[in-house]
C-alpha cells in the first residue's frame, strides 16, 4: 500500500513540478551566458588607440574578449588594461602554421595572455578544399591539441564554411570532426560561415553535442548568395536578427550543450552601428 501511495502521489503532483520547472523558464534570457565579442570586430579602431577601443568594448556591455593584444602593446599591459574595465580574455588565435610547426610556442603565448581556449581559425588550401587538407588538418589539430591540452589549454577549430564539401555520407567537416580525437580537439562554430557553406548550426549542434565549446555569433543578408569559399564581402554581414541565421534556435541548442562563450564578430564596414543592434536583439530573447 505504502508503494501505491507514493507511486499516486507522483501521479498527482508530476504535473505540477512539471509547470512549475517550464514557468520558471519561461521568460529567461535565451543568452545565458557573458557577453563577448572578437577583436577583429575592431580591426579598424585598435591602430587609433588601444585604450580608446577597450572604453568602446566596455561601454557597449562586453565583458568577455576573444582575442590578444594588439601591435604595440605587451601582453601584461592589455591584461591589465582590460581587467580595469572589467574584460576578461577567455580565448585568443593562433595561425595554423603556428600550430603545427611548434604547438609549445603557441602554448607558451596563450598562457601568457591567461585565456583558456586557443582557436585555429583557417586551414591552408587553394581553391576548393580537399581530403588532403582535411587530412594535413587532422594530423596538426591532433598533434597540436595534445600538446595544448598538457599546458592545461583547450584547441577549438573555427569552421569557416568551406569544409562543407561532400565526402563519403557526409561533408569533409564531419570527417574531420569524427576523425579528430575529443580529448584534444574541440570546435568553434561560426554560425555565419557554417551557413554560408551550407551546413545546418542548429542540426550540427545537435549531432556533435559538446565538440562545440564556443560560437561566432553573426548573421547573413537575407537572399545574398552563398558557395564554399569561405569568404564574402563585408556587405553580406548585418546584425544580429535581421539576416537568414536562427539564432534564437542556435541559443536554445547551444544552452542545451552547455556552452559557456559566445563572441559577437562583425566583419561589416559599420560595425559600431551594427553592434548596438545585435546586442539589442540578443538582449531581447527569452525562452
Amino acid at each position: 500500500m505504502k508503494t501505491k501511495s507514493i507511486l499516486l502521489l507522483l501521479l498527482l503532483i508530476g504535473p505540477l513540478i512539471f509547470f512549475e520547472a517550464n514557468a520558471q523558464e519561461k521568460g529567461d534570457p535565451l543568452m545565458q551566458v557573458p557577453l563577448g565579442v572578437q577583436s577583429y570586430s575592431f580591426r579598424n579602431h585598435w591602430a587609433n588607440g588601444v585604450e580608446a577601443t577597450l572604453d568602446i568594448i566596455q561601454k557597449m556591455g562586453f565583458k568577455e574578449l576573444e582575442g590578444g593584444a594588439p601591435r604595440g602593446v605587451s601582453t601584461e599591459e592589455f591584461i591589465k588594461l582590460c581587467e580595469a574595465r572589467g574584460i576578461s580574455i577567455p580565448s585568443t588565435g593562433t595561425g595554423f602554421e603556428q600550430l603545427e610547426e611548434n604547438p609549445q610556442a603557441v602554448a607558451d603565448r596563450v598562457k601568457a595572455l591567461g585565456a583558456k581556449y586557443v582557436m585555429c581559425a583557417w586551414i591552408p588550401h587553394n581553391g576548393d578544399f580537399t581530403k588532403a587538407n582535411a587530412d594535413r588538418a587532422i594530423k596538426a589539430f591532433n598533434e597540436g591539441g595534445k600538446v595544448l591540452k598538457e599546458n592545461g589549454i583547450v584547441f577549438k577549430y573555427h569552421v569557416h564554411g568551406y569544409e562543407f564539401q561532400p565526402y563519403g555520407n557526409g561533408t569533409l567537416m564531419d570527417y574531420i570532426i569524427e576523425n579528430t580525437d575529443p580529448e584534444y580537439v574541440s570546435f568553434q562554430m561560426d554560425v555565419m560561415w557554417t551557413h554560408f557553406g551550407g551546413g545546418d548550426p542548429v542540426a550540427l549542434l545537435k549531432k556533435y553535442g559538446d565538440r562545440w565549446v564556443s560560437l561566432h555569433l553573426k548573421d547573413f543578408r537575407k537572399g545574398a548568395p552563398k558557395d564554399m569559399t569561405g569568404l564574402t564581402g563585408p556587405e553580406n554581414d548585418v546584425p544580429l536578427g535581421r539576416g537568414e541565421l536562427d539564432i534564437p534556435g542556435i541559443l536554445r541548442e547551444s544552452n542545451k550543450i552547455g556552452i559557456k562563450h559566445m563572441f559577437i564578430e562583425d566583419e561589416s564596414d559599420k560595425e559600431l552601428e551594427h553592434l548596438p543592434i545585435s546586442i539589442a536583439y540578443l538582449k531581447s530573447l527569452k525562452y
